[in-house]
C-alpha cells in the first residue's frame, strides 16, 4: 500500500495521478501506432531501393569484368578518377516524434575526369556503373538508418508503455483499492461510535 495516510485528500490525489498515467499509457500507445507505420513505410522504400541497389550492384560486376578483360588490372587502376565520389548528394531532414529522419537524394555530378591515356567505352561504363551504385548506395543508407533509429524509439516507447501498464498502473489501482477500504473502515468505526455515544 502507499505511505500516504489514508484520507479522501489524498484520494482525490492518487486518482489525480492515475488519471494523468493513464493519459501517459494512451499517448505512448498512440506513439508505437504512428512508429509502426511510419516503420512499415522505410521498411517499403528500403526494399524498393534494396532491389535497385542489387541491379546496380551486377551492373557494377559486370562493367568492371569487362574493363578488366580490356585494361587489365594494372590499366583500370591507373585510370583517371571522377573528384570526389562523382555524386552529389542532396540531404532532407525531417522528424518523427522527435526521431529525425533522413531523405536523400542522389546523381551524377557534371564534372569530368581528366582524359585518359587509352580510353575505352569499357573504362567509362564501368565508371559510371559505380557512380550509380555509389548513388544508390547513399540513398539506401539514409532509409536504413531511419529504420534503426525508428526501430530504437519503437522499442523503448513499448518499454514505457509496457512499465505504464504492467505495474504503474496496477500499483496505483492497488493504492486506491486499499486507501478507499481504509476510509470505509473509518467510516464504519465512526459511524459506531456515534451511535453508541448516542445510546450512552
Amino acid at each position: 500500500m502507499s505511505e500516504a495516510s489514508p484520507t479522501r485528500s489524498n484520494l482525490i490525489l492518487l486518482k489525480d495521478e492515475r488519471r494523468a498515467m493513464q493519459e501517459g499509457y494512451v499517448f505512448l500507445d498512440e506513439k508505437c501506432l504512428l512508429l509502426a507505420a511510419a516503420m512499415l513505410a522505410e521498411v517499403r522504400r528500403h526494399e524498393t531501393l534494396a532491389l535497385a541497389f542489387d541491379h546496380a550492384r551486377r551492373r557494377a560486376e559486370q562493367a568492371l569484368a569487362a574493363a578488366l578483360a580490356r585494361h587489365g588490372l594494372d590499366g583500370l587502376s591507373v585510370y583517371p578518377p571522377l573528384a570526389g565520389a562523382g555524386i552529389e548528394v542532396d540531404i532532407g531532414r525531417t522528424a518523427l516524434l522527435g526521431v529525425p529522419l533522413r531523405r536523400v537524394e542522389a546523381r551524377p555530378t557534371s564534372v569530368q575526369a581528366p582524359p585518359a591515356v587509352f580510353p575505352s567505352p569499357e573504362a567509362e561504363a564501368c565508371r559510371a556503373a559505380f557512380v550509380a551504385l555509389a548513388a544508390t548506395a547513399a540513398c539506401l543508407a539514409a532509409v536504413a538508418g531511419n529504420l534503426a533509429r525508428l526501430l530504437h524509439e519503437y522499442r523503448r516507447t513499448v518499454r514505457r508503455a509496457c512499465a505504464l501498464h504492467d505495474v504503474v498502473l496496477p500499483e496505483l489501482d492497488r493504492d486506491l483499492a486499499d486507501i478507499d477500504s481504509h476510509l470505509d473502515e473509518l467510516e464504519r468505526d465512526e459511524a459506531l461510535w456515534v451511535h453508541f455515544a448516542r445510546r450512552d
